[in-house]
């Protein structure tokens, strides 16, 4: 296959004083070396080089993973590290990560071959998970620290961290404490041993002592650096997610393939209609196709103006700007039912340009096939001849062009290639619809539809429907049928309780999905006690995963009570308590988070079938790729192409996605590289004896727990 060049003048030295890189000077005779931008990550199954590895994929930052309990793996020796390319010296990997220190038995050839390796070429290396001691430049954490839960502490990043590769974040590292009956987090916490060149990065207080001892700290020695983590974890737990970026960008310096940010996006679905409300007597909700009680009338929630004023405050208060997926027959039927007024729509149109605006279908009518509600659950209707009755293509064209001429006319700021149906139908949902409505497809070509919302918990993967590719949204566990606490509540213990507790039973029916509240939730006090700290941790989980998919909540949930400002002000009020100004959340409209989404799968294809290939040499780094294929890279602050910047700024570096282009990209950084050290004179060599990872004796490890969500 043609391959595109893309070429980088790098020029590091200022990263790499700041973290303190060795330093050593090449022989002016002597070829530069070329350093692949690849990780090796060398993994025992645990949690902690897991973390990382899933860490560098959502990024797309290449990596290669040997397993260490499988027999057929390859073995870690001078060939698979280095080679010689085209007569200059290769290292085939940036930085190495270990489960520990070193997982090798007693004298181990592999280690051996990787200190060597790490000391020729100045790779870092990254010890995911070991215990404190003075191996790794620490005193022992039980006697003279602490080994233990660290449930619930909170951490803080030195002046050395927020100087280094932890900057973006604030200060605080709280860890979480979910469950106190289950323990989440064990580690060590020890101070650095008399004259070892140990720099902490992440502290905590010592229980029962004046001093802190280190969670995350760099320790050199014989011509090696390492970054010492002493705390287990897994790729879901927030103090995890809090350090990731770090821990990447301080085994890469700063350079590497792949991008990550923190992204959150809102959908508020149904506005300018009406929401039906949950009945807490039938335990449905009157309106709804499965509670059709003829004596119980639909009870329905609409916002009102002083709603829109609230939301455009919050708006301005939190600089995030909300997504509305508008239902036009909402504010037509309301007009023509009320001799032509309607306060909410003329207030939304009063600051149309304060929101952006999604189509949502004329009448939210239900897009897949047509509907036997005369059983419940509902069923899909057959022709005569027993095949699905599905809505045709032309009901579907109208309800999408429909609801976009009335936008249009009416000035809404729209993007006629964005589409969500409502209740995401026309794409498939079991156990009723087990495939698309075959007419979906062709009706969104019809109207230009490229962007079609789907439920994550239902499709989460994106994929070609038609002209449009799917965009999934995370919803929210704050129902559209809610406008009330106490009604959230209510619900909420009808599906979340055993029948005998007087719940539906559907956690008992679905344990692998769901999980049954110990007791019901106090409909005074669970909302804001139980449901919201819930969604606030769920969400916020999304935001720090490098995830651009939107979440959805509903027109309801901003009417009555609000109850969806707490989640939404939980997620953001704890973001911005976490993180440094320089790395805000990303709030991207919904076409931009579906381009997201297409151009990383494209990116992680090439990268998995091997077809991109990157690595420095010197001042320069190459990029070789398959034409047409946009490349993610994050560099140093300071970086320009020609005369202009390089990428946008975020959490202390810059990064963009590149398009493939016939000539070369040249990418200049703030200043020269170091070279690799030379072999320090008279340093003795690194042993390479595997540590006792074992736990003291007198301590309990507890297995890590992997939070659910």
């Amino acid at each position: 296959m043609k391959r595109s060049m893309r070429t980088a003048m790098c020029t590091v030295g200022a990263l790499i004083a700041t973290l303190g890189w060795p330093v050593g000077a090449a022989q002016a005779d002597e070829p530069a070396v070329r350093i692949d931008l690849r990780v090796l990550v060398v993994s025992d199954g645990g949690p902690a080089t897991d973390a990382i590895a899933a860490e560098l994929g959502r990024a797309g930052t290449p990596y290669t993973e040997i397993d260490l309990e499988q027999s057929a793996r390859p073995v870690i020796d001078e060939d698979f590290l280095a080679d010689t390319v085209d007569g200059r010296p290769r290292a085939k990997f940036q930085a190495v990560v270990l489960p520990d220190d070193n997982p090798f038995p007693t004298g181990s050839a592999e280690m051996a071959a990787l200190v060597e390796y790490e000391r020729t070429y100045a790779i870092p290396q990254v010890d995911a998970y070991t215990y404190a001691r003075p191996e790794v430049g620490l005193q022992y954490g039980v006697g003279s620290g602490y080994a233990g839960s660290v449930d619930g502490v909170e951490a803080q990043v030195t002046a050395a961290g927020r100087s280094g590769p932890f900057g973006y974040l604030d200060g605080a590292v709280p860890f979480e404490d979910n469950d106190p009956a289950i323990g989440e987090s064990y580690a060590y916490l020890s101070t650095p041993v008399a004259g070892a060149d140990f720099t902490p990065y992440v502290e905590a207080q010592i229980p029962g002592r004046s001093t802190k001892g280190s969670l995350v700290g760099e320790y050199r020695h014989d011509g090696r650096r390492e970054l010492v983590v002493t705390f287990v974890y897994n790729q879901h737990q927030q103090q995890f997610r809090l350090l990731a970026r770090g821990i990447v960008e301080w085994m890469t310096g700063g350079v590497h393939l792949g991008a990550s940010h923190n992204y959150f996006a809102v959908h508020v679905d149904d506005v300018l209609a009406a929401d039906d409300r949950w009945n807490s007597e039938l335990n449905c909700t009157p309106g709804d196709v499965d509670c059709t009680d003829p004596d119980v009338e639909a009870d329905p929630i609409r916002m009102t103006a002083a709603d829109v004023d609230h939301a455009t405050d919050w708006q301005d208060e939190h600089g995030l700007t909300l997504d509305l997926a508008y239902n036009a027959a909402g504010a037509v039927d309301h007009r023509e039912q009320n001799g032509g007024a309607d306060e909410l729509t003329d207030r939304f149109l009063a600051v149309r340009d304060e929101f952006r605006w999604i189509n949502h279908t004329y009448s939210h009518a239900f897009l897949g096939c047509k509907q036997d509600t005369s059983v419940v659950p509902w069923r899909c209707a057959t022709t005569a001849g027993g095949a699905v009755d599905w809505v045709s293509r032309t009901e579907i064209s109208d309800e999408i062009a429909l609801n976009r001429v009335w936008g249009e006319t009416n000035g809404l700021p729209l993007e006629n290639d964005e589409l969500v149906t409502g209740e995401h139908s026309g794409l498939k949902v079991t156990p009723q619809q087990p495939e698309d409505n075959p007419n979906l497809g062709p009706a969104l070509t019809d109207n230009g539809v490229t962007w079609l919302a789907s439920d994550n918990s239902r499709d989460p993967g994106q994929r070609r429907v038609g002209s449009a590719l799917t965009v999934s949204r995370y919803p929210m566990n704050v129902f559209y049928n809610a406008g009330r606490a106490a009604e959230q509540v209510d619900e909420y213990n009808w599906i979340y309780t055993s029948r005998a507790q007087g719940g539906s039973g559907i956690c008992e029916d679905n344990p692998a999905t769901s999980t049954c509240l110990p007791e019901p939730l106090d409909t005074a006090t669970g909302y804001t006690d139980h449901i919201v700290p819930l969604e606030t941790r769920i969400a916020l989980g999304h935001v720090l995963g490098n995830d651009p998919r939107p979440h959805f909540i509903h027109q309801s949930n901003l009417a009555e009570e609000r109850i969806a400002y707490p989640v939404l002000d939980g997620v953001l009020t704890e973001y911005a308590d976490l993180f440094a100004d320089d790395t805000p959340v990303v709030n991207l409209r919904q076409r931009e988070i579906g381009a997201e989404l297409e151009r990383r799968a494209a990116w992680q294809a090439a990268v998995d079938a091997g077809e991109v290939t990157a690595y420095r040499i010197g001042t320069t780094v190459t990029v070789e790729a398959p034409d047409g294929l946009a490349t993610p890279a994050t560099m140093p602050a300071g970086t320009t192409t020609g005369t202009a910047a390089y990428g946008d700024a975020y959490a202390g570096l810059v990064s963009a996605w590149t398009p493939a282009a016939a000539e070369p990209l040249t990418l200049a950084l703030p200043s020269a590289p170091a070279a690799p050290p030379a072999d320090p004179a008279g340093a003795s060599a690194p042993s390479t004896t595997a540590p006792d990872t074992s736990v003291p004796a007198g301590v309990t490890e507890p297995v890590p727990y992997a939070p659910q969500g």
